[in-house]
């Protein structure tokens, strides 16, 4: 994959902390912040597919979503 060079805007600390943490393990900066994309990207869809199962579900079983919030909260408190 051919890469790209963007510009982006982090806080000093946020920065710092990043660099930090790229020496320690022994990465570039750039190498961290491609993981750390890439880590976001994956945990957003696996969210999603996670939401869309369940709202898969709960039609299929008719729950409304305030049925739904009081069915999590009666199971939370069992």
């Amino acid at each position: 994959m051919r890469t790209k060079i963007i510009n982006i805007s982090i806080p000093g600390q946020l920065l710092s902390d990043a660099d930090k943490l790229a020496e320690k393990e022994y990465r570039t900066r750039s190498e961290l912040f491609r993981e750390a994309l890439r880590s976001y990207i994956l945990t957003r869809q696996n969210l999603s597919q996670i939401y869309n199962y369940g709202e898969t579900q709960a039609k299929k079983q008719k729950i409304s979503p305030e049925n739904l919030n009081r069915k999590i909260a009666s199971f939370r408190k069992n």
